[in-house]
């Protein structure tokens, strides 16, 4: 799910197409918040110049895959030259075939703002119109309907991409900003936008890019930073609350270990519990010499984690300044046509499957070690530690927080199967042509759905040490532990019998999703 609320920076009035990279700041202010779309005149450089080299190829009649041949296994196929304009749009037609229930409105918004910045660098060889047709959907609020399953991820989004190209030419169905979905070519004409008619390669511009896998990166990036800070805040929290030792945040220890993500995770935990006095208050006369693994080796699963989550941001990264598109054009090429048109494979989205495939089992560590967590302060088994069972306001009457437990444990439990790669898995396509494909999109959807369900772990988390740190009173931890602590009783007041803890988990999970526990990290 979307954001509720805007990061607490201030999203940029104008995202400017300038056939640069974008951020990721960027996608979100233009999927999520509506921010304006335009396009530099550099852009329109880089477009027009491209366009003039594709058309110069054209004109020598050599054959140029997907310009004036057929697709994928009919590549063999010429096209005529009055024919040109007819073979783009039925492609666009054909491969809109994509099945399933649609896609959230920011994730297409995503897609169709990469795929015009894709565009403006130049070497796709459409015409401005193109560019102006996309822009001007994003900028009027018009969201094409998309299927979510139908793209394998290799010759590009094919089927997402396709049906919401079909609105730009005319087709289709959309849905405006006030939510209503209408018919693609209605869609238009309410904002005053008029279809655009495809020209050569057009079409196979349009939808041969990894679009789709890389807009859900690029949200997914987003997200995860907002989900890891709060996983860090109930981390903290659940280390006091259960009377844990801070002794092995000590950062020789990391220095040691010789790991970056893991030396940040121990600096920042000490940081969120610094000036605690519920530390030193078991300082002396505690018989316990080590915490449980979930508490003592926090910094090392959840740094192992963030080092893999970085890994995939950096990857989202390079593919908002790439082009996707095949063939590619290259107007210094000369006069030969075929060093201004080149057929690759930049379509193929295995350099996004693998990090986001990656992704998933990263999050099913940060839900896993925080379940276990919420299981050990239920079960108040340390005598060290004045916890009622199950944090009940007086067991056996009342349950407590007992199926909080339980609720964490099924979603751990449909993460494991989330982390199982979809990239590792090949099927092929185009009767042998495309013979290994990447799966991206399924990789992008198992992450979504992983981040989703860890969003709602680490809510547990946070509702279990927040009461639980009731019984620490009139005790303080330290102030980035007591700010989050606070966040919680803001939504969800102390248990004094027993009510559905579903409400107190959503509105959490709100908090989580606007960023209220990032606390700078």
């Amino acid at each position: 799910m979307p954001a509720s609320t805007p990061p607490s920076s201030v999203p940029t009035p104008v995202v400017l197409l300038d056939g640069g990279p974008l951020s990721i700041e960027q996608v979100e202010a233009v999927a999520r918040f509506g921010t304006r779309v335009e396009v530099s005149p550099t852009a329109r450089g880089r477009v027009a110049a491209a366009r003039r080299a594709l058309e110069s190829a054209i004109a020598t009649h050599e054959p140029l895959y997907g310009v004036n041949t057929g697709f994928g296994s009919l590549s063999r196929t010429r096209i005529a030259d009055a024919d040109l304009r007819d073979v783009q749009r039925n492609l666009v037609r054909s491969h809109a075939a994509g099945v399933g229930r649609a896609l959230p409105v920011d994730v297409v918004r995503a897609m169709m703002l990469l795929l015009a910045g894709s565009l403006c660098r130049g070497h796709s060889g459409v015409r401005e119109p193109v560019v102006d047709g996309l822009v001007g959907m994003l900028n009027a609020g018009i969201t094409p309907v998309v299927p979510e399953s139908g793209s394998v991820g290799a010759s590009g989004d094919l089927a997402p991409l396709s049906h919401a190209a079909l609105v730009l030419i005319g087709g289709g169905e959309a849905t405006l900003a006030d939510g209503g979905r209408v018919a693609g070519g209605g869609a238009l004409r309410g904002a005053g936008l008029r279809p655009v008619e495809l020209g050569a390669k057009e079409g196979l511009a349009l939808i041969n890019g990894t679009h789709l896998m890389a807009a859900q990166g690029a949200l997914l990036a987003a997200d995860v930073e907002r989900v890891f800070g709060a996983a860090l805040a109930a981390a903290a929290m659940s280390i006091d609350a259960c009377r844990g030792t801070d002794a092995f945040l000590d950062p020789r220890v990391y220095v040691a270990r010789a790991q970056p993500g893991p030396a940040q995770v121990a600096a920042r935990l000490a940081g969120l519990m610094r000036g605690s006095q519920i530390v030193p208050s078991h300082l002396h006369n505690d018989p316990r010499v080590q915490d449980p693994y979930s508490l003592r080796c926090a910094p090392i699963v959840l740094g192992a984690a963030w080092d893999a989550m970085g890994y995939v941001r950096g990857a989202v990264e390079r593919e908002l300044g790439a082009v996707t598109d095949n063939p590619l054009v290259f107007p210094e090429g000369g006069a030969d046509a075929h060093d201004v048109v080149v057929s690759a494979g930049c379509f193929h989205g295995m350099p996004m499957a693998i990090p986001l495939d990656a992704l998933a089992i990263a999050l099913s560590h940060v839900a896993g070690i925080s379940e276990r967590r919420v299981y050990y302060i239920l079960s108040a088994s340390d005598e060290q530690n004045p916890l009622n069972a199950y944090l009940s306001p007086q067991p056996g009457l009342h349950s407590g927080l007992m199926i909080v437990q339980y609720t964490a444990a099924a979603l751990c439990n449909e993460m494991i199967g989330l982390a199982t790669p979809a990239s590792v898995s090949n099927i092929p396509t185009s009767a042998g042509m495309e013979d290994y494909n990447s799966f991206g999109p399924r990789a992008a959807a198992k992450a979504r759905r992983s981040l989703d369900l860890c969003t709602s772990v680490v809510a547990i988390e946070l509702l279990t040490a927040a009461e639980a740190m009731e019984y620490q009173r009139p005790l303080k931890s330290g102030a980035g532990v007591e700010a989050a602590h606070e966040a919680v009783r803001s939504v969800a007041p102390r248990l004094v019998a027993d009510r559905s803890p579903s409400p107190d988990i959503e509105a959490i999970e709100g908090l989580i999703r606007a960023g209220r526990f990032v606390g700078g990290w």
